[in-house]
């Protein structure tokens, strides 16, 4: 499955590129593209709806919350949810593999493309683990959702990213169909949307769909449609949705959740529940045993850092 180029790749500008320099971009690509001098008449055509696109802040704003998918077109090749498993996911990781073995998420980093090219991210904005905190939707913020959000940037930045260099944290996106996704947790060419909850100790039961303690229904978040939505719009990552539940006392094995049937958590189901020790462990696992854990993609990551509000 190819990946996309975006409008700022088009152009070769930063997602964080003003008004002027979209102008000074698009009078370069123009020239160097118009059929009259030589170019190519389907490049020039990408470059002027990439800066039409851009240029108007509407446009723009609509374009970021697609996460660059509403008029961009596919080049290179990059893994593909069917090349993560078995082994379609050696054929597809072997592009990254230098020393004829499967890369690990200790294996040094590698910036796709790298970090001297045009385009995607800037160098700081590249290297970074944590992008974005916790913050206010609207005009009024729940206290108590960005306790709970900080909380849970905290258990990953201290006890996941630190085990996997490569991975990128980015906290508060736009959800494509509307409403927020809390965390999105990218490591190579897998992604884990987070959300929480923050519940009472105790014994909790869950299937897969329902989340019970003492036969009373409690509705976690509902996370698949965006799972899907998100798994549309990035077709070259295997995306998973995860809920965790959060003590209120910060006891990392509260709540216990008693899994049953169809409920255990793995990154074949597209909605887990799980508790803040073992959603560090299956991070740990879902990331670091993808195709490329230490890969990072700047395109994606640009993509991403666009959706957020």
């Amino acid at each position: 499955m190819a990946q996309r180029q975006t409008h700022y790749e088009v152009l070769g500008v930063a997602p964080t590129a003003n008004a002027t320099d979209i102008k000074s971009a698009y009078r370069r690509a123009a020239r160097a593209t118009h059929p009259d001098h030589g170019g190519n008449a389907e490049d020039f055509a990408r470059v002027t709806l990439a800066y039409e696109t851009l240029i108007d802040p509407a446009s723009r704003t609509r374009y970021d919350r697609s996460y660059g998918t509403e008029s961009s077109y596919l080049r290179g090749k990059a893994p593909t949810r069917e090349d993560d498993t078995g082994d379609a996911g050696q054929r597809g990781s072997m592009r990254f593999d230098t020393s004829g073995t499967r890369p690990s998420a200790t294996t040094p980093t590698e910036y796709l493309p790298p970090l001297d090219a045009p385009g995607a991210v800037d160098r700081a904005t590249s290297i970074r683990q944590v992008h974005g905190t916790p913050r206010k939707r609207g005009i009024f913020g729940a206290q108590a959702r960005l306790a709970r959000e900080t909380r849970t940037v905290a258990l990953l930045s201290r006890q996941v990213l630190t085990a996997l260099p490569s991975a990128r944290l980015i906290n508060g996106l736009h959800a494509p169909g509307g409403g927020y996704i809390d965390h999105a947790l990218l490591g190579g060419y897998r992604l884990a949307l987070i959300h929480s909850m923050l519940l009472p100790k105790g014994v909790y039961r869950w299937d897969g769909d329902s989340l019970l303690r003492d036969g009373k229904h409690i509705e976690p978040p509902r996370i698949t449609p965006v799972v899907h939505q998100m798994q549309s719009l990035f077709p070259e990552l295997n995306v998973t949705g995860w809920t965790v539940l959060l003590a209120p006392d910060g006891n990392l094995h509260e709540p216990v959740i008693d899994y049953v049937r169809g409920g255990v958590p793995g990154d074949m189901s597209v909605a887990n529940v799980v508790n803040a020790i073992n959603l560090v462990r299956e991070m740990k696992m879902f990331l670091g045993t993808g195709p490329a854990p230490h890969v990072v993609d700047r395109t994606i990551l640009a993509r991403l850092l666009g959706g957020m509000y």
